[in-house]
């Protein structure tokens, strides 16, 4: 195969940009599954949902769909919150025995969110169009495309900020503390039921962004999130359990791995890098190649 230097390095910078977002979107899976033990698989319905939303804002009201998903971020902060609370109550308290009831209420959140999106909008592809959407800026050989950049920027910049938070805030040093010893926590007079509830808002804050990201990027679909509940957690696991940094990375080399197999082998190729790769790290190094 002849392959040009300018058609790799187009690859691997769209692959890095690509990553960024992926980051974004597997960025709460880092904080439920990876922190707090809760497999919501229903967190991509979830950043559908919030591609929906912030698509019909900025068709109604002309919001630029990422501001959109920032002022629509508090409401999936407080359904997260109220979440969390139901789950607790149903499968969490008493001693956590009903893991796998639990993540059957998961599946059913996301069944019923397909529903609501597929009765509310129809099963039509949506997509969003703003004044940077089909521009582009030129580096040498390298063209990159502003709606890869913006969201790898806006991706980036929201995991950092959130990491330094659980790194340097109170809150943060909680989320950490109840996720290795809740009992120990809740003895320095900390609710670690009120902790967890936050942390899962917070994850689902971060849905509604990379939802609003997505309709950016790509036209979506109700059953769209099914496409990236496989590529979420392999990123999770691939950069270790709720290693954030190692979120992103770990989704910067999927990312490089998909846009390369699709540019060389062919697109239908690529969703089968994800599971790869996450076949791989659990056979290898199942604590993920960051470690946590």
């Amino acid at each position: 195969m002849d392959i040009s230097f300018d058609l790799l390095i187009n690859a691997i910078i769209s692959g890095l940009l690509l990553g960024g977002f992926y980051a974004a979107l597997s960025l709460g899976v880092s904080i439920s599954f990876g922190m707090l033990d809760i497999v919501n698989i229903a967190h991509p319905a979830m950043v559908i949902l919030g591609a929906y939303l912030s698509w019909w804002l900025n068709e109604k009201f002309g919001i630029d769909p990422i501001l959109a998903g920032f002022l629509l971020g508090p409401f999936f902060f407080l359904a997260g919150n109220l979440i969390y609370r139901l789950y607790y109550d149903r499968f969490e308290k008493g001693g956590g025995g009903d893991s796998l009831r639990g993540l059957a209420f998961f599946f059913g959140i996301l069944f019923i969110i397909e529903m609501i999106l597929i009765l509310a909008f129809g099963v039509d592809y949506r997509n969003v169009n703003t004044s940077y959407t089909d521009k582009t800026i030129s580096f040498g050989v390298v063209t990159v495309a502003y709606r890869l950049l913006i969201p790898f920027v806006i991706s980036v910049g929201l995991l950092l900020v959130i990491r330094w938070a659980f790194k340097k805030t109170y809150f943060g040093r909680a989320v950490s503390a109840v996720a290795q010893d809740p009992l120990a926590l809740q003895l320095m007079g900390v609710n670690p039921v009120k902790i967890k509830g936050y942390a899962f808002g917070l994850s689902l804050f971060t849905a509604v962004v990379g939802g609003a990201m997505l309709i950016i990027i790509q036209s979506v679909q109700p059953s769209a999130g099914r496409e990236y509940i496989g590529l979420v957690f392999a990123i999770v696991v691939l950069g270790g359990m709720g290693n954030l940094t190692g979120t992103l990375l770990g989704a910067m080399i999927l990312g490089v791995a998909e846009s390369m197999t699709a540019t060389f082998a062919g697109p239908s190729w690529a969703p089968a890098v994800s599971f790869g790769l996450l076949l791989l790290t659990l056979v290898f190094r199942p604590q993920g190649i960051f470690g946590k």
